[in-house]
């Protein structure tokens, strides 16, 4: 198992998860930070930019895990790097972003 495949399929679980709301609040037709607004990871960017980005990291994590060494959904180390890294950048972008949208706190009743 060679390290560097597993960096690889490690930040390619990271892009494919950091799509998902991208492309989810762009296909909503919803505003979403993203590295383009302003100020930078904070601010709104709009629909069409979100799926845009969306895509570039869809494309980017399949390049890194379709395309680097020999990824096998049946290996458990390809898919432990690419889950752990997936899993390691929600909860970041849960913190992240529940400072925007009360995520980190949500309201009591």
């Amino acid at each position: 198992m060679n390290w560097l495949d597993l960096a690889a399929y490690f930040f390619g679980g990271a892009f494919l998860t950091n799509a998902i709301p991208h492309v989810v609040a762009g296909a909503m037709g919803e505003p979403f930070q993203s590295p383009f607004a302003k100020p930078r990871g904070e601010g709104l960017s709009t629909s069409t930019v979100n799926i845009l980005w969306g895509f570039v990291n869809l494309l980017i994590g399949y390049l890194l895990i379709g395309r680097v060494g020999d990824f096998g959904l049946r290996n458990t180390g390809d898919v432990a790097a690419a889950g752990l890294g997936g899993l390691l950048i929600g909860l970041f972008l849960a913190r992240h972003f529940g400072r925007f949208h009360g995520g980190n706190e949500p309201p009591r009743s």
